[in-house]
């Protein structure tokens, strides 16, 4: 019966997320902090009909699925030149920014939270990176929008949480060996050129492979509209598998796979926005089921327990390591101090935070550390969750009124020939 139960329950909840996606939408809220509220009214606390525990696989796979089609989509959406100075402000926002995050969460949970090294590199590394799921307000809206902002957050939101993984690995050798000298140029071959390197390679080549055999058997027999559509969807799944096979980023392979295919199929814009628009569905969907069990995971007495530390890292993290390093990174970019400001709030923090906890879990974090660093990791998730998703909206309508407008920082002919 709780299996009948449950299924009921998806099903309703379904039901409102697509028949009520119109109401949602005109909320003063972010559709993330919705489906969170009802996760918790389907939890242990509501009708109790969703139970899953913070180890379960599932979960773990659930976050990674969620976060390969959403960064494959941020691809999808990238509408740049492939120059630096077109990606100036992700090069800015993922060499200097996360780099600063990753070291003054670390250095502030260590000292202020008493945390050993390890701990602290590994929290810093999990919470670091920002949410390409729960971010579509602030993302860019179609693959024509140029705005700088949109097109910053939504590329590093895309490549974060594929180049953080290294530093996730980094803080599970120091928490589990703290003798760096024994394995740091292991890490440092191995996990950090090693995999990047192959993230790149198979993102490419994986790619364009498919797009040729795509562009060869459509010549000869084209396939059905419908299905066609989910060649996006075999791109992803063919394109982390592989690279995961040569010990590669997943991540980041996808996030390279979807630039390749938008660029491949510019000629083609039809199927380009088509894969677009399969990939947003899929993604809205995952993004319901993420939210829910992050709902039901919620408990409120490790919650009271853990709160101090929890709200202490999110307030550090959300009112002054993000804004500052955003600041600090975007220095002499040129553009408006409050654009620069925007950077800084919309540190969203969601499922890729979710996704390096269960992965971490599952490579054997365990014990009191485990506990206290899932915690405070659910607390700053849930906390970015309701603060940004409230002011998500009046910010960005504010921005597009007084700032949108604004000519371009910096013009790239070949972008501009793309674009039209």
């Amino acid at each position: 019966m709780t299996y009948i139960f449950s299924l009921l329950a998806i099903g309703l909840v379904l039901l409102v997320a697509t028949l009520g996606s119109g109401w949602i939408a005109r909320l003063p809220l972010s559709s993330a902090l919705v489906y969170l509220i009802v996760g918790v009214l389907l939890g242990p606390y509501g009708i109790g009909l969703v139970q899953m525990r913070p180890e379960a696989l599932m979960v773990q796979r659930l976050m990674e699925f969620v976060v390969i089609v959403s960064v494959f989509g941020c691809g999808l959406k990238m509408n740049r030149a492939l120059k630096p100075s077109a990606w100036q402000s992700p090069i800015r926002l993922l060499g200097l920014l996360m780099p600063f995050s990753i070291v003054a969460i670390a250095l502030s949970t260590h000292w202020l939270l008493g945390l050993n090294w390890g701990a602290a590199i590994l929290l810093g590394a999990i919470l670091a990176p920002t949410d390409p799921v729960l971010a579509s307000e602030v993302q860019l809206a179609h693959v024509e929008d140029a705005d700088e902002l949109r097109f910053g957050l939504t590329s590093e939101g895309g490549l974060n949480d594929s180049l953080a993984f290294p530093f996730v690995y980094f803080g599970l050798f120091a928490l589990k060996d703290s003798q760096w000298e024994n394995w740091f140029v292991t890490w440092a071959l191995v996990d950090f050129i090693w995999a990047i390197a192959a993230g790149i390679v198979m993102g490419i080549g994986v790619a364009k492979a498919v797009v040729w055999l795509d562009h060869r058997i459509q010549r000869r027999q084209p396939a059905d509209d419908l299905m066609e559509d989910i060649v996006a969807l075999s791109t992803i799944l063919l394109t982390y598998s592989l690279t995961e096979l040569v010990n590669g980023y997943g991540f980041l392979a996808v996030f390279i796979a979807g630039v390749v295919v938008q660029r491949n199929y510019y000629c083609d814009p039809n199927k380009r926005l088509a894969q677009l628009k399969f990939t947003e569905q899929m993604e809205k969907l995952l993004e319901v089921a993420a939210m829910i069990i992050l709902g039901s995971l919620l408990l409120v007495d490790p919650i009271l327990r853990y709160a101090p530390e929890g709200l202490l890292t999110a307030a550090l993290l959300i009112l002054l390591i993000r804004p500052l390093g955003a600041l600090l990174s975007l220095c002499g970019s040129g553009m408006p101090l409050p654009t620069r400001g925007l950077f800084g709030w919309f540190g969203i923090r969601g499922v890729g935070s979710l996704y390096y906890l269960t992965y971490a879990l599952g490579k054997g974090l365990s014990g009191d550390t485990a506990e206290r660093l899932s915690w405070i990791t659910y607390i700053v998730v849930v906390t970015s969750i309701i603060v940004h998703g409230v002011s998500a909206s009046p910010l960005m309508e504010w921005y597009e009124h007084d700032f949108k407008s604004d000519p371009p920082l910096e013009t790239d002919p070949i972008a501009r020939l793309e674009d039209r």
